[in-house]
């Protein structure tokens, strides 16, 4: 958010901070699943809970807010994630061949909308890089 704020100097009229937490039971049932929180001068915070065996789905949970209160259309919202990119470096600490195996590794996992269930089509990705 605040790398968007500085990047287009916009703050929009209605702005979600989505949390999703992930509980130590295998699932929460649909009437558990959201809370949603408004803050004020157009903010919310809508906390998701899934379970550990739950299949995270966060289009399906923005449907439960209607529900709650807050109108989400989700082919109009835009869901802003941030990504992280690793780069080895020629510092003291960990071993060269690991700082490039864990780079790889982080390079090939599925990104955060994936696991998310997030149409790819609403993501915008704002990225940093991270040396190791």
């Amino acid at each position: 958010l605040v790398q968007n704020f500085g990047c287009n100097k916009v703050l929009h009229e209605r702005v979600v901070l989505l949390t999703v937490i992930i509980r130590d039971e295998p699932w929460v049932p649909s009437s558990e699943r959201i809370e949603v929180e408004p803050l004020g001068h157009g903010f919310y915070r809508l906390t998701v809970y899934f379970g550990f065996m739950d299949r995270p789905d966060v289009s399906q949970a923005l449907e439960l807010c209607n529900q709650r209160g807050l109108a989400l259309v989700l082919s109009e919202t835009w869901f802003l994630l941030s990504r992280a990119t690793v780069i080895p470096a020629l510092q003291q600490g960990m071993a060269l061949w690991r700082e490039r195996l864990f780079a790889a590794m982080a390079r090939n996992a599925r990104t955060a909308g994936d696991y998310f269930n997030i149409p790819s089509g609403r993501i915008i990705e704002l990225g940093t890089k991270i040396e190791i």
